[in-house]
């Protein structure tokens, strides 16, 4: 019999500080950047990015990380494994994550700084309409191996979730073999999400070999969908993912998101916003809602309209984690966790 979870998610991902700053489309264009796009950097280019950039915030980041960031805002119960260096970016992340009210133990790159591997960092350029570009710079990050997968940690979530953007490291992939393996084994559910078009094209055949053999969630954006699957066409890429996966939720920006479980689908409309600040975080927003009300046994419809509560918090200001109580906000909305 499955033992009851003490955390509804715990999260497998890059431990990044997120360094975020406006710019116009003709910086994109000088520095030779795909706008909208997510490409790895080496230290160099980043340092050089850096000197570059306008005046802006850092912020502690990562995809997984802001998604149990929301998901403690939201009240829930979360844990965190990613790695970081012992120097003072690492530090920040530790702090930030800790008080957002996530369990986070895993312990730091000994000798990273020396190596040249400190605390992974992400140069993010937003333009005015709101477009994030990203180049990252993976340092620690990317140093994250089956070792600092806890079995306990893992056993003791209702949902083990992972980042798709450490999908390019091939120990880090072994380490989501065995988070997968150990929570399958608990009884738990296991979710991915796609992260980037980039990372779908690059490994499109292992990640659609992972999902079929480990994953019982996915969480994808429209593009990264279509990647996914070589095809245009919303519906039928939707029906493809659906007949691999327990439950599929898939965002489609200002249209809202579809969630799917077999034959039961949920169409969630988007929640409105005044004006989109900085659309940085909002996928990983939605899927601290939509895994919460999915770990809470909410409806799709009720754990959608979480996951749109929480992406239009965060895209209506500067960074990547809620500046609002979405818990209080889901209240006020009469959306309450079981």
């Amino acid at each position: 019999m499955t033992q009851p979870a003490s955390h509804d998610i715990c999260a497998v991902g890059n431990a990044i500080v997120d360094v975020l700053a406006p710019c116009d489309p003709t910086f994109l264009e000088a520095q030779g950047l795909p706008p909208g796009s997510m490409q790895l950097v080496d230290a160099d280019r980043s340092a050089a990015l850096y000197a570059a950039m306008a005046a802006g915030v850092e912020a502690s980041g990562g995809s997984a990380g802001n998604t149990v960031a929301g998901v403690g805002s939201l009240g829930g119960r979360a844990a965190y494994i990613g790695k970081v260096a012992d120097d003072v970016l690492g530090q920040v992340f530790t702090h930030d994550i800790r008080a957002a009210g996530v369990v986070f133990d895993t312990p730091p790159l000994t000798g990273g700084v020396d190596k040249g591997l400190g605390t992974g960092r992400c140069m993010i350029h937003v333009t005015p309409n709101g477009q994030r570009t990203m180049c990252t710079f993976l340092g620690a990050a990317n140093q994250l191996t089956v070792d600092d997968i806890d079995p306990a940690l893992i056993e003791a979530s209702a949902i083990v979730y992972l980042e798709g953007y450490l999908f390019d490291p091939a120990p880090a992939r072994a380490a989501f073999e065995a988070a997968a393996a150990a929570a399958h084994a608990a009884g738990r559910k296991v979710a991915i999400t796609l992260s980037d078009t980039f990372v779908v094209a690059r490994w499109r055949a292992e990640l659609l070999a992972f999902i079929e053999r480990s994953a019982d969630i996915v969480l994808a954006n429209e593009a990264e969908l279509a990647a996914l699957f070589e095809h245009e066409d919303f519906d039928h890429a939707a029906a493809r993912l659906a007949e691999r996966v327990e439950v599929a939720g898939i965002t489609r920006g200002a249209h809202g998101s579809v969630v799917v479980r077999g034959t039961e689908r949920a169409v969630v409309a988007a929640d409105p916003v005044d004006k989109v600040v900085d659309t940085t975080g909002a996928g990983d927003q939605y899927a601290a809602g939509l895994l919460l009300g999915l770990a809470r046994a909410l409806s799709l419809e009720e754990a959608g309209k979480l996951g749109s509560l929480a992406a239009a918090e965060v895209i209506a200001h500067w960074g990547p984690r809620p500046m609002t109580s979405l818990k209080a906000l889901a209240e006020a909305r009469g959306l309450k966790l079981r």
